[in-house]
């Protein structure tokens, strides 16, 4: 179990973890960590709320939603915004599957790959600033663990399109149905404390479709889901929850 965590940690977060073994992993571990991803996301959305907590007392409401953006960005390494801006270029400036593949790969961004990162970047800015103060701290600290729930979604019952392989490649190869439940569970029990329990199972439901469209479409367009599109899926999911977020507290 502490090797699971640990590497889920490990790969979601800069922070190191002590004690923790990353060399020799079988590829299976790799993906048994998808059951721990939303608990790392609430250890992450404690973070942020602790943060929120500590610079409203300081400074004003829009200087703190920044630094909130900016804390979860440093925190994450920038993951997640990577895999954007690079599916963006892949869908933007490929002809075909292979074509987009080769242009995710690029280290490089193209100038619609970032113009999508700073427009993701400013809804973000604009969806914590819409938050309800009476929710507030309890959709930040779901926020991340939702986020990286659908990735675990996301990475069920699908195919990796590189023949060569990739990161990704042992986590969608080898995640199993117990990963998908156990990570479900987490989420669950933290949304139904946080909201009220039919909120919670309307949301997830809401962003199961979401998700699953998007891999759907990310399947037909790059032959199958990379890294990178799961990052990008973390990112969706994570705007559209705070887009919602007020409609989700106030008239649901």
């Amino acid at each position: 179990m502490w090797l699971s965590f640990s590497l889920a940690w490990n790969f979601l977060t800069i922070i190191p973890l002590p004690f923790s073994r990353q060399s020799h992993v079988k590829p299976q571990m790799l993906a048994a960590s998808f059951g721990w991803y939303p608990f790392v996301g609430f250890l992450l959305g404690t973070i942020l709320v602790l943060s929120d907590r500590l610079l409203l007392s300081v400074i004003s409401e829009p200087m703190t939603n920044m630094l909130l953006v900016t804390i979860l960005v440093v925190l994450t390494g920038a993951l997640h915004q990577d895999g954007l801006a690079d599916t963006i270029d892949g869908l933007a400036g490929g002809k075909d599957s292979t074509h987009r593949l080769t242009i995710m790969r690029d280290s490089q961004i193209g100038a619609i790959g970032a113009t999508g990162l700073i427009l993701a970047l400013g809804l973000r800015y604009a969806g914590l600033s819409s938050l309800p103060p009476g929710g507030r701290e309890f959709l930040l600290l779901c926020l991340p663990a939702l986020g990286r729930w659908s990735m675990v979604v996301g990475a069920w019952k699908v195919s990796y399109p590189r023949p060569e392989g990739g990161v990704a490649l042992a986590f969608i190869q080898y995640i199993s149905v117990r990963d998908v439940i156990m990570a479900t569970m987490i989420l669950a029990m933290g949304l139904m404390w946080a909201l009220h329990p039919m909120k919670a199972v309307l949301l997830m439901f809401a962003m199961v479709a979401m998700i699953r469209f998007i891999v759907w479409g990310a399947t037909r367009l790059f032959g199958g889901v990379t890294g990178d599109a799961l990052g990008a899926v973390n990112e969706v999911t994570e705007i559209a929850f705070l887009l919602c977020a007020p409609w989700l507290v106030n008239h649901i």
